[in-house]
């Protein structure tokens, strides 16, 4: 470093020449007239050859050659909300499934209402449908009870409480794993 080198401030974006070097103390004159003082091991020489827009150019052309060697593949953004969106939601309340229930007794209503759960959860097994929802209200608990007994005659699928916020206790969430190997 010699009076005249042109100067750069390591940590902070102040540059300049230097003026007087006084043992390790160097003064340089900033760009606005400012005499500062600073160490020498504080300061970086700079070389004039490239200059800063020549330097940017540089940069932009190497940036936009690499990107267009390099196409990026455009991926749907799916919303946390639709994420964790169950697949098929099966609503098993009486009235939703036959149009009359006053020749009904409480065995053919539940009896009912499970062919109607197995057969929607078979068909979820075939389309690969990981999540389903099967609403039964909350009642004396023995629908819930029996769809608990036929879910767990599965070994490919979890099942919990669905989402509190909006099904209340009166659903249960089923969880089928489409992966599974077979022996």
């Amino acid at each position: 470093m010699k009076k005249g080198d042109n100067v750069s401030v390591l940590d902070d974006s102040i540059s300049g020449v230097v003026r007087a070097i006084t043992g390790n103390t160097v003064t340089i004159e900033t760009q606005d007239g400012f005499e500062l003082d600073y160490l020498k091991n504080e300061l970086i020489v700079v070389d004039n050859s490239i200059s800063k827009r020549e330097l940017a150019q540089m940069d932009i052309k190497s940036v936009l050659l690499e990107k267009n060697q390099h196409p990026v593949k455009k991926s749907k953004r799916i919303k946390p909300k639709e994420r964790a969106k169950p697949a098929m939601e099966v609503d098993l309340h009486i009235h939703q499934l036959v149009s009359r229930t006053k020749h009904l007794s409480n065995f053919d209503m539940l009896t009912i209402q499970i062919d109607t759960a197995q057969r929607q959860l078979e068909f979820a097994i075939s389309k690969r449908i990981q999540r389903v929802v099967f609403i039964h209200g909350v009642g004396n608990g023995v629908l819930r009870t029996e769809l608990e007994y036929l879910f767990g005659r599965y070994d490919n699928l979890k099942y919990y409480d669905a989402d509190y916020q909006k099904y209340g206790r009166g659903a249960t969430e089923v969880y089928i794993y489409q992966n599974v190997v077979s022996e």
